[in-house]
């Protein structure tokens, strides 16, 4: 059932904590009669009882899910055709819950969606450490996960930009991974996709922590009157877009990964927090941020499922 070895251990804290919670029910169970404050022990099993089955789901079950998100944006500065794009960022591949053989499992997922375009926003390797520093096993597992991608099946392609692990692990190394895999890897610079109705123009960002972002040479060279989509891996370049693309789709943040209740999103790697997740509009543009597939730091998710984004756009008049 548990492919990936990385599991185990997770598995072996929940049986742990599992006993725990029936030893406490047990010793309620044996002590009713003499208990006098039975109703308190009650709630602290109950409460047990339900950190156990929140941690159930976050280090085992919402991690290995995945959902289709479905996003529709109508802007004022799309001109051609509604265009359909699949987006998928942080596959985090390497890490506990994502190897090569689920790679392939949810390329065949987007391929069932039949996107127009097929769009990759960066973090393909799990954790810090640099290629050379890691086994030969984990390294064919990380560039074998980005040779998944071959297999997606987009009538305009596939397109990628860059994130941070990718440029610990080895951006050039990432770089032709993709590009074997044809996915053409965008770092501040743009391709044109040439269709009826008009251009569009796919213009990917250098990573903010890795890379120097540059929109003037990543827009170099568009056509003008072209529909402008902006692809980058950390969405607080949002804030510096110039006017004229209609949308930017980010990543980066797996949208706070553990989402809880009247709490609310417990880690953010970016300055702008209101770019944390979902649709952003701002000065008539809208940004749209992922939350990803993989995880980072610790291997959970909770109230934050991994997803596909199944985004299109489409003109006002369209």
């Amino acid at each position: 059932m548990f492919e990936n070895p990385h599991l185990w251990p997770i598995l072996a804290g929940l049986g742990v904590g599992f006993a725990l919670v029936a030893a406490v029910w047990a010793l309620i169970w044996r002590s009713w009669a003499k208990l006098k404050r039975r109703w308190t022990w009650t709630i602290v099993a109950g409460l047990l009882g339900a950190f156990y089955l929140v941690n159930v789901d976050a280090w085992l079950i919402e991690p290995e899910s995945l959902v289709v998100r479905r996003v529709e944006i109508v802007s004022p500065l799309w001109h051609g055709p509604a265009l359909t794009i699949a987006a998928l960022g942080d596959t985090h591949v390497g890490g506990p819950h994502v190897d090569a053989a689920r790679m392939g499992r949810v390329v065949a997922r987007i391929n069932a969606l039949r996107p127009d375009l097929v769009v990759l926003l960066g973090d393909y390797v799990h954790g810090h450490p640099p290629q050379s520093a890691r086994t030969p096993e984990e390294n064919q597992e990380i560039l074998g996960g980005v040779a998944t991608f071959a297999a997606l099946d987009a009538r305009y392609g596939a397109v990628a930009v860059l994130g941070n692990h990718d440029g610990w692990y080895n951006r050039e190394a990432i770089t032709s991974a993709l590009e074997d895999a044809g996915v053409a890897a965008l770092w501040n610079r743009n391709v044109v996709i040439h269709r009826a109705g008009g251009a569009i123009v796919l213009a990917g960002l250098a990573d903010a922590w890795t890379g120097q972002p540059d929109y003037a040479a990543a827009l170099d060279g568009a056509p003008a009157g072209a529909d402008v989509i902006v692809l980058a891996h950390n969405p607080d370049l949002f804030a510096d877009m110039p006017s004229g693309p209609a949308l930017m789709l980010a990543a980066h943040t797996h949208c706070g990964q553990v989402a809880l209740p009247f709490i609310g999103r417990l880690e953010l790697p970016i300055q702008h927090k209101e770019y944390a997740c979902g649709r952003i509009d701002q000065h008539g543009q809208t940004l749209f941020v992922t939350a990803g597939l993989g995880t980072s730091i610790i291997p959970v998710r909770f109230g934050s499922p991994p997803e596909i984004a199944l985004v299109t756009i489409r003109g006002e008049k369209n």
